[in-house]
Formats: structure tokens, sequence, C-alpha cells
């Protein structure tokens, strides 16, 4: 008789005579069958539960990877004709060489325990993936998060920028950049991560939780540099009969990446809870992490429909009229800024949160157009600004409840100060801002004047006035006759809309 048939059988009282022992044996035998059931019963839910979360993670990385389609759409909307293909394939490169550094370098530099501080030092080449928590889903997650932060600095300076540029920052920035402010923040051994188990910056770390500041301030201060440095576009400023910014050859492909990035947001912010199977109450209770990627989408929603509402009416109020693109724009600053705060506040606060976004997006604007900066896309400012605007209204709105759900272990934990939290969440984001501007500035400001000292950022005025597709490309995006597509035939030639109405029987036609 085994150890554990023994014990049972003593349980019987087989020492005392009342049991025999053949019976004895049958009851425990029976109820080690039921034992090594239930064990079964309990292994194939485990792996059920890893199979749902597992799902969830993948799923919400193929919408946050659909958002580089809309980045790239956006992109080609917002500049001339010219440069469309241009626009595109550095959509295109930033995912592809996003991919090789982001598996070589970036996911080890910005994850996994022990490490320091202020970098990681595991799984380079992937080296021991998969490990618990540490499978395949998550590093094609983060990656499609690293190769948004480089979509967003490309829309910056497009236009008037080298190509050969736009592979070196690209590969630099998910390489390197990126990795390290994500291990600040999101790593738990991260110095300013509202995970760590212990020494809380501030009693709270940090509460960035899809990136406000991860994401979207790296990539707009990156693209804020890039573009200060490469300068503004030659027609940018003082167009000679022609008043304001030159404009984006495409409203339909701004709508088009503009609705995309919507889409993809839902994978963007839900998302990064990374599972969803996990019950923050009772057995049968809707309170769970389910619950909870809900509420985040629900705020991630609010937030841009608030911003754009308001860069709607506050635009036709400054420049007389209504501005599809300038909602598109408005749109996405509210989902910029909602993204640090999306799990931990309430829907009213989001809805807050949006509106100041398009005030922040509208301001710096302004500002952009005092100094001379030119931004084709309003990425700086509207990543940049916005970004930073989402760490500040974290600060402000967390609720109690949610940061305790989300970042459990640390009870005494500040919240926002609006909502009676006291400051300590307030000052750790304003750490975070200030973290995240001076080591971006640090090492992308300095790549960019490298590659300027050398002659490899800006193409020629030559070039720029002829537009990158046909220079650096083959030719233009549209043609209208494959026939004719040479690069000096009136067919491929960008010609401007007539200054006044055809006459009767008179046909204009806008060739590319």
């Amino acid at each position: 008789m085994d150890m554990a048939t023994q014990s049972c059988a003593s349980l019987l009282g087989l020492a005392g005579g009342n049991v025999s022992t053949a019976m004895a044996s049958f009851i425990c035998g029976r109820f080690d069958n039921i034992s090594a059931q239930l064990e079964a019963v309990a292994a194939q839910l485990t792996d059920a539960g890893s199979a749902v979360d597992t799902t969830f993670l993948l799923f919400s990385a193929y919408l946050v990877f659909a958002m580089q389609l809309g980045f790239g759409m956006l992109c080609a909307g917002s500049v001339r004709a010219k440069n469309t293909m241009n626009i595109l394939l550095t959509n295109l490169l930033d995912a592809a060489a996003a991919g090789i550094f982001y598996y070589l370098f970036g996911f080890a530099l910005a994850f996994w325990a022990p490490s320091n501080a202020f970098i990681g030092r595991h799984f380079f080449g992937l080296n021991q993936v998969p490990l618990p928590g540490f499978d395949y889903s998550f590093f094609l997650f983060q990656w499609a998060f690293a190769i948004a932060a480089a979509g967003i600095t490309s829309g910056s300076i497009a236009e008037r920028t080298q190509f050969a540029a736009y592979l070196v920052y690209s590969s630099f920035l998910t390489g390197f950049v990126y990795p390290v402010a994500s291990h600040w923040f999101w790593s738990a051994d991260g110095w300013a991560s509202p995970a760590r188990p212990s020494g809380l910056l501030f009693g709270s770390g940090a509460i960035d939780f899809a990136g406000s500041g991860v994401v979207h301030m790296v990539g707009g201060v990156a693209g804020f540099w890039g573009a200060l440095i490469v300068g503004p576009r030659l027609d940018r400023f003082g167009r000679p009969g022609r008043p304001g910014p030159p404009r984006g050859h495409s409203a339909s492909l701004v709508v088009l990446g503009t609705l995309l990035l919507w889409f993809g947001w839902y994978g963007f912010n839900p998302g990064s809870f990374l599972t969803i199977l996990k019950s923050y109450g009772p057995a049968g209770s809707i309170h769970g992490q389910w619950s909870a990627v809900g509420r985040t989408a629900v705020t991630t929603t609010l937030a841009g429909c608030a911003a754009a509402l308001t860069a709607l009416f506050g635009q036709r109020v400054l420049v007389g009229h209504w501005s599809v693109s300038h909602v598109c724009n408005g749109l996405l600053a509210g989902f910029a800024a909602i993204t640090a705060g999306c799990s931990v506040v309430e829907p009213w606060a989001a809805i807050i949160c949006g509106v100041v976004a398009a005030a922040v997006l509208m301001a710096c604007n302004k500002l952009a157009d005092r100094f001379k900066f030119d931004d084709p896309l309003e990425a700086a400012q509207l990543h940049g600004g916005c970004g930073a605007w989402g760490l500040l209204f974290t600060g402000l709105f967390a609720e109690e409840r949610y940061v305790n759900e989300v970042y459990p272990g640390a009870p005494a934990r500040p919240f926002g100060l609006f909502m009676g939290g006291g400051t300590g969440l307030l000052a750790a984001q304003v750490v975070q801002i200030l973290a995240i501007a001076g080591w971006v500035t640090a090492t992308m400001a300095p790549l960019f004047l490298l590659l300027r000292r050398f002659g490899l950022l800006r193409i020629s005025a030559d070039e720029e006035m002829a537009g990158m597709d046909l220079i650096s490309h083959g030719g233009f995006a549209y043609a209208n006759d494959d026939a004719d597509d040479s690069p000096g035939h009136p067919q491929n030639k960008i010609t401007d809309a007539p200054s006044r109405p055809p006459r009767r029987g008179q046909v204009y036609s806008l060739t590319f």
C-alpha cells in the first residue's frame, strides 16, 4: 500500500480496525482516480485559459499591425501626389526594418527580469523564448507597437528627406531608443514602472498603460527633432499667390487612414491588458479583466469622438469652414491622449481628455506656424503634445478602484489628484514626460545632425520640386496612360487645378 493510500486508510480508521483493508483500498483507490481526473480537468482548463489569452493577444497584435495600413493611407493622402510612392515605401520599411532590429535587439532591451532599472539584457534574437509570460505572441504585439512609433516620425519629415535617412533613423529608433523607453515604464525592472515589486517612483510609478508617452511621445519628439533639423519644405512658408501650406492630394485617403487607425486602436488600448481571462471578484462575478477590456474600448472611443467634435467646431471658428483633415487629426489627438489612462479612468473623464487634446493640438499648430516649423502630418504636435497631455490627464483623473485592479500589489498606491489620490501619481507622470523628452532628444537629435553633417538627410531643391517619386522611385504613383509613362510625358506632370471655373463646354483635367 503506497503512502497516499496509507494516509487515506488512516483517515478511514484502518488503524483502529473500523474498515477492512480491502474496503479501504477500494475507497481510497476511487478517491485517487477522482483526484487524478480533477487534476487533468484543471490542467485542461489552464491550457484553455492560456489559449484564450494568447488568442486575445494575437488578435490585438493583428489590429495594431493594421494601424500601419492606416498610417500609410493617412500619410499618402496628406502629402502631394508627387511624393506618394515615397511615403508609402517608408511606411513599409518602417515595419520591415523594425521587424529585424526589434527581433535582434529591441525586445531584449525592453523586457524581462532580472535586469537593471535602465535597460534589459535577455532574449536577444528571441533566445530562450517561449517562457511563461514571454511567448511569441507577446513579441509580435510589442513589435507592432515599435513600428507605430517609427511611423509617427516618418510623417514629420516627409517630402524632403533622403530615403536612406529613413532606413537609418527607423532602425535606430526601433532597435534602441524606443526599447529603452519602454523598459523604463513597462518592464517590471524599469526605474519608473508601476509594475515594480518595490521602490515605486513616488509610491506609484508612472502609469502609461498603452503608450501615450512610450509610443506617441517617443515618436512625436523624434519627429520634432527630425523636422526641425531637416528644415521646412521649400514652399511651406511664403508661397507667392498661394496662401496656406501645401495641401495633401487626397482627402479620401486621409479619411480612410484615420478610420483604419481608429479600428486598430481597439487592439492598441484594450489589447494592452495582454490577457482577458482574469477575475477581479468572486466566481460568477461580472467584475473581471474582460469588463476592464470593454471599459477601455469605451474610454478610447469617447475620447476620440470628443476630440473630433472639438476640432470640428474649433477649426470652424478659426478658419471659417468645416475641415475634414482637422477633424481627422483631432480624432487621432484624442486617441493619442487617452492611451495612457484608458484603463484607469471613467468614461466621462475620457470626454474631458478628448476635448482638451483637441485644444492642445490646435495650440501646438499655432505655435508651429508662428515659429515656421513644418510637419506635413502635424505628427510632432499631435503625438508629442497630446501624448504629454495624456500622461498629465492620467495623473489627474485616474480612479482608485481601477488603478488597484490594473496594478495590484500596492494597496496604498496614489491615484488621480482630482479624484482625491494626492500628488504622487501626477509627479510620476511629470517625471515621465521629462524623461522621455530628454532621452529622445539626447539620442535622436544627434543622429539627425550627423545625417545632415554627412549630406544624408535632405534632398536637393531640384529634387524636392520635381518630387521624390520621380527622382528616387522611377516615376509618379498615378499615371493616366501606361503607354505614356515616361517622366517627361505631360500625363505624368503635376499640374495645378484651374484658378477659375471652366467655361461652358470646356473641360479641365487634373493629372498626376
